[in-house]
């Protein structure tokens, strides 16, 4: 098979000369090496299909796949009603791309519309769209469609997950915008900092609530903070965590963002995964991507269409403030479907369950010699403990019993740990792990 964009190697060099590269290796680079193929995949010419599916399992046999789980850091495990992946399945569903066509994809269309609604519910917010790739890009395209003219710097908090930070400096460092880190204290944005760092060229505060080391911030207290400003206030938020907390709104954001992952969608190594998005009827015509609209036909029957296309960057290309010309259509249904699955209550129960669970599992933890919470303040299903030994350490002991442990924090001497519990942690999974961890030490 040939390669998907057919040019020759000659373009291929002179494209990458253009951007200041000499190989192919340059371009990937940022990619680790140990996860890299050093050479093609040993299969040999001639083999069956039903061969290589055997051969590909082997393969794939090497990964380690764990049952207990207690990390969490962006992607979290929670239990997925059959009827989602039963639903989302169909061939019919499987197969769409965007429906520009309304007439023959009021199917795919309505879909859409319903996963927008259950945002817009689930956040507290007025509209929503459909298009943004995962939470971090979510959070970028919301710092920049926050941009004015005069306005071009974006304060962050420091406590936001690092992978979001890194992925909204991508994302600015095309654009005139600058980003400044409001600084942490005691695990929580610093309130004082972040006054002292307002000015009339800030565009956006950024805010995420449970925060990288899962504690709450004080939401209220930033948003009256910028309440009699036009500064935008945005919050990244955990979708499960609004079965129990204050929705964005509540607490005064112009927009919401986050990771759509825990909404249906499994780990799966990583994705594909949904980035969720969400603000107020003023901001609606800056939100990117597409937004199905409800309206009726010349029957006057209930219809489906796209709408607010003409600010995309294939229209408008030299106006476009964002890239996203796609669009989620799959994932967005799986959440949808989880959402109506689970219900209202459903997702109180599972945020309930989660936020129970982890407290158990931080009391257990801090029973342990060498094992106390970092941060006193309140948090939802993650917390930071210190270790009474080397991470490697033990997170290699718990491997050992087919438990992926918590997440290791840089900087923190390796002695420290990002813990998370879900509904699916059952109580005679913490007190195992608890009992190998009481034989850990060093």
């Amino acid at each position: 098979m040939g390669t998907y964009v057919p040019n020759t190697k000659d373009e291929q060099l002179r494209m990458l000369k253009e951007i200041g590269l000499d190989s192919m290796d340059q371009l990937f680079e940022a990619i680790p090496k140990e996860v890299k193929l050093g050479s093609p995949l040993d299969i040999p010419k001639g083999m069956s299909e039903m061969e290589v599916s055997s051969k590909m399992k082997k393969i794939a046999g090497k990964n380690k796949v764990y049952e207990t789980i207690f990390r969490g850091c962006g992607a979290y495990r929670h239990y997925i009603p059959a009827i989602v992946k039963q639903v989302t399945s169909k061939e019919e569903f499987m197969t769409a791309y965007t429906p520009y066509q309304a007439e023959i994809s009021q199917g795919i269309l309505q879909s859409i519309f319903e996963y927008q609604t259950m945002i817009c519910e689930l956040t507290g917010m007025q509209v929503s769209n459909a298009s943004v790739y995962d939470g971090a890009s979510a959070a970028a395209e919301a710092v920049i469609m926050s941009k004015e003219r005069k306005r071009k710097k974006a304060l962050v908090s420091a406590s936001v997950n690092p992978m979001i930070i890194e992925t909204i400096t991508t994302y600015i460092s095309g654009t005139d915008m600058e980003l400044e880190l409001i600084p942490v204290k005691d695990g929580l944005t610093d309130l004082e900092s972040l006054k002292n760092k307002l000015d009339v060229n800030t565009s956006c505060v950024l805010i995420q609530q449970p925060n990288y080391y899962g504690l709450l911030e004080d939401g209220d207290a930033i948003g009256s903070i910028l309440a009699d400003t036009d500064i935008k206030y945005i919050m990244s938020c955990n979708p499960i965590s609004l079965g129990v907390l204050k929705t964005p709104a509540e607490y005064g954001a112009d927009i919401a963002v986050g990771e759509g992952q825990p909404l249906g969608l499994g780990l799966s190594f990583g994705g594909p995964y949904l980035g969720f998005m969400a603000t107020t009827e003023k901001l609606m015509r800056r939100l990117p991507g597409r937004i199905v609209g409800e309206t009726k036909d010349s029957q006057g029957r209930r219809a489906y269409v796209l709408t607010l296309q003409a600010r995309e960057q294939h229209i408008r290309r030299e106006k476009a403030s964002s890239n996203i010309c796609s669009n989620q259509a799959l994932c967005a249904m799986t959440a949808a479907v989880y959402l109506a699955a689970m219900g209202r209550e459903g997702i109180r129960q599972a945020a309930t369950l989660s936020m129970s669970k982890a407290h158990y599992l931080a009391e257990r933890l801090c029973e342990i010699d060498g094992y106390d919470l970092v941060y006193e303040g309140e948090f939802f299903n993650e917390f930071v403990t210190t270790v009474n030994a080397d991470v490697d350490v033990v997170l290699k002991a718990l491997s050992k019993h087919g438990i992926l442990g918590g997440y290791p924090l840089e900087g923190s001497d390796r002695r420290q740990l990002l813990w998370c519990a879900t509904e699916l942690n059952t109580k005679e999974e913490i007190d195992s792990m608890i009992q190998i961890l009481n034989g850990v030490s060093g």
